[in-house]
């Protein structure tokens, strides 16, 4: 399986620290959250009810919480920290010359 690079409309500059924005990766949408000066791109769609997690917040520690009903997903791992079991889908990330791309596995 190979990953695909797909650059999308933003820089590391230009993304607002710990919001989370929808881009698409070609049809696909996806979100985007910088933190701590760090590139993270996640299913837009909560993984439980695919409510948008664009809609959502970070809380203190940094997870991403869906405003539906306030599942907390860690944006690095996907791994699913409040207990519900679930998995956020995770995308790589890779930044060259200023432009962030996201990796698709195809």
């Amino acid at each position: 399986m190979n990953i695909v690079w797909y650059p999308i409309d933003a820089s590391l500059n230009s993304l607002e620290e710990g919001i989370i924005v929808p881009f698409f990766l070609g049809t696909k949408k996806i979100a985007v959250l910088k933190y701590q000066h760090t590139i993270y791109a996640f299913s837009e769609g909560c993984p439980h009810a695919g409510e948008s997690l664009c809609k959502g917040y970070l809380d203190n520690k940094g997870q991403v919480v869906c405003q539906k009903h306030h599942y907390r997903f860690d944006p690095a791992t996907g791994r699913n920290t409040s207990g519900e079991g679930y998995k956020l889908k995770t995308y790589p990330v890779k930044q060259e010359r200023g432009i962030i791309f996201i990796g698709n596995y195809e």
